[in-house]
């Protein structure tokens, strides 16, 4: 018996072939559960679109110039971010074994089929309702193992301020630098990363909402309808500043705010 959606299916299509990708997505149409979020025409595209969309399901081109579908699998895996559930397309059957190996869910063979994709699109459904119902999946905030800290250091124009942690209104991360922004100065943290920080700070008051951001709970202004059935917050600092909800976090802010 076929599993029946109760949501969609975030999905994106990633082929250096637009007719393959054009064609594909007409084929998607006929899944009212299958909300296509984007699409892509290279293996850089790949990572990006996933990594900021964080979609449930990829259907992605094995050959592609540059980085194929292969390595675009193996550089999600070291960005540390969800990993959806790929399905492998091309035109030659050769990749199947290496596409299995990195635990791609199916391998599709171009031109593909409407009844080989009523198969794929059926164990998607299925893998995907088992892991929203695993323990890990209801998880809204890791584990603190560290000491809460009430005093963060805050370096900005060559000085060290200190600020109390309640004053931290969000803090962000990019190309390896932790950027803080708190009620009287914005400037660089001593952490190395955005986990370690979070570690040390109020669980019930810091959140991470994206991959990219710590957000104080406290200090959210507006909840702004985003993209795709996803969201933006804005926080009360001075450029008041809009963030991304991760697709993973939607269903937390939703509790939080009774959205």
């Amino acid at each position: 018996m076929p599993v029946r959606a109760t949501s969609t299916i975030a999905t994106i299509i990633v082929d250096d072939e637009p007719l393959a990708r054009d064609e594909l997505a007409y084929l998607l149409k006929e899944y009212p559960d299958i909300e296509l979020l984007g699409t892509g025409a290279n293996g850089v595209e790949a990572v990006k679109l996933i990594v900021d969309l964080e979609p449930d399901l990829v259907f992605l081109d094995v050959q592609m110039p540059g980085l194929d579908g292969l390595g675009v699998i193996r550089k999600v895996r070291d960005e540390g971010v969800p990993l959806p559930h790929f399905i492998l397309a091309t035109a030659y059957d050769q990749y199947a074994v290496e596409a299995f190996r990195l635990e791609a869910m199916d391998y599709l063979l171009k031109p593909v089929e409407k009844d080989r994709l009523e198969v794929t699109i059926e164990r998607a459904r299925r893998a995907i309702a088992e892991k929203a119902k695993s323990p890990a999946a209801e998880s809204v905030a890791p584990l603190r193992t560290g000491p809460q800290r009430t005093k963060l250091l805050v370096k900005s124009a060559g000085r060290n301020f200190i600020v109390d942690s309640q004053d931290l209104i969000y803090a962000t991360i990019e190309d390896g630098l932790i950027t803080v922004v708190a009620t009287t100065v914005e400037g660089e943290s001593n952490y190395r990363t955005i986990e370690e920080l979070q570690s040390s700070l109020d669980p019930d008051a810091f959140w991470r909402v994206h991959r990219s951001f710590l957000v104080n709970i406290h200090r959210i202004r507006e909840v702004i309808p985003w993209f795709k059935s996803s969201f933006q917050i804005r926080m009360d600092d001075r450029k008041q500043t809009e963030i991304p909800v991760s697709r993973v976090q939607t269903k937390r802010l939703r509790s939080l705010f009774r959205l």
